[in-house]
């Protein structure tokens, strides 16, 4: 029983908290939080804009100074009106000199953010270009920004700033880090909440201790399996393989209901996600009318991937589809590559006796 109280008075603290924010010139800062800590904390901020009745000024660390929404400017050579979101920060002490920044947005095609790093004097210290890929989605976008000397970062973005949802911000620190020599060097930002890197598709076929890796395509494509639009790849094969694995990176996927793949006209089932801890904040629930229950999708990208029977396989040309269930909404795949397993002179198995 004791258990239960302190459950129901941690769930409604965290509904408070939870409530709706709004901008300021200046942020409060956290009733804990002071100028000196000795790990800065990280900084959730809201940039949904909601009137003044429905929200409260947000609490933020002792280095966010202030958050501030522009008057939106239009001129001459840029017709359309364009918001700014400006942040003031502060280096909590000079150890901390890299800063990285989340960003939480609708990736429209012709509303696409960039991130802008400003020093006292009004110079550039960073400009991120265009984020997001155009497709219509929720999504996310991470940059690391040099923070040394700058005292500002703003957020542009054409509109009226509406696709904008929220910013992640948290100061990094540095180590050596050790690579094999022999493995692919992979370039990643650390994500706080998922240490899995962005996935690249090989521009040709590798083959590695028997293992063959093809893309089947690099570009973004969109599924939606209330219009049925659908990801379809057409791959050959000069030898069966022992086993077979489909992987992917996927954006605004239901988490619960993943999408499904079908090889040569069969069913072989849903992917499997590589989920992030659930407190970060790329989960973005969903709830219907009457509904008890709510539905999460993830608003950034997550490496997918499916084990494909090798009976399913046939040598010669094989056709691959992945779809979207109808009730989940879209989301767009990339780097969708294929690994094909044969025997290797050195491969470890087993060979059971017969019962």
């Amino acid at each position: 029983m004791l258990v239960r109280a302190v459950f129901a008075i941690l769930f409604a603290a965290i509904c408070r908290v939870g409530a709706q924010e709004a901008f300021t010139d200046a942020l409060p800062a956290a009733a804990d939080a002071t100028a000196e800590q000795s790990v800065p904390e990280s900084a959730w901020l809201d940039l949904r804009q909601n009137t003044p009745q429905n929200s409260k000024t947000q609490n933020a660390p002792a280095w966010v100074e202030g958050l501030t929404l522009l008057p939106a400017e239009t001129t001459e050579s840029a017709p359309m009106t364009k918001s700014v979101f400006r942040i003031r920060v502060t280096q909590p002490s000079p150890d901390y000199q890299v800063l990285f920044f989340r960003l939480f947005f609708d990736d429209k095609a012709d509303q696409q953010p960039e991130l802008i790093a400003w020093d006292e004097s009004g110079t550039h210290v960073l400009r991120s270009g265009t984020l997001g890929a155009g497709m219509n989605l929720p999504s996310s976008d991470s940059v690391l920004i040099p923070m040394t000397g700058a005292s500002s970062i703003d957020i542009e973005v054409p509109g009226d700033g509406k696709t904008l949802r929220g910013a992640y911000l948290d100061w990094m620190t540095s180590s050596e880090v050790v690579h094999p020599v022999n493995a692919e060097r992979r370039d990643m930002i650390p994500e706080p909440f998922s240490s899995v890197p962005t996935l690249h598709a090989p521009p040709d076929d590798v083959e590695n201790f028997g293992t063959v890796t093809a893309t089947l395509s690099p570009e973004t494509i969109r599924i939606n399996g209330q219009t049925q639009e659908s990801a379809t790849f057409q791959f050959p094969i000069e030898a069966q393989p022992l086993t077979a694995l489909l992987t992917f990176e996927i954006a605004n996927p239901r988490v619960d209901a993943p999408p499904e793949v079908y090889l040569n006209g069969q069913d072989i089932g849903p992917v499997t996600l590589v989920l992030p801890d659930l407190s970060d904040p790329g989960y973005r629930g969903e709830a219907q009318p009457l509904a008890t229950h709510m539905h999460f999708s993830y608003t950034g990208w997550l490496r997918a991937q499916k084990i494909v029977p090798a009976q399913s396989l046939i040598v010669g040309t094989n056709d691959l589809v992945v779809i979207n269930g109808a009730d989940t909404g879209a989301a767009a795949i990339r780097a969708t590559q294929i690994q094909l397993k044969y025997i290797w002179d050195k491969t470890d198995y087993l060979l059971r006796a017969g019962h």
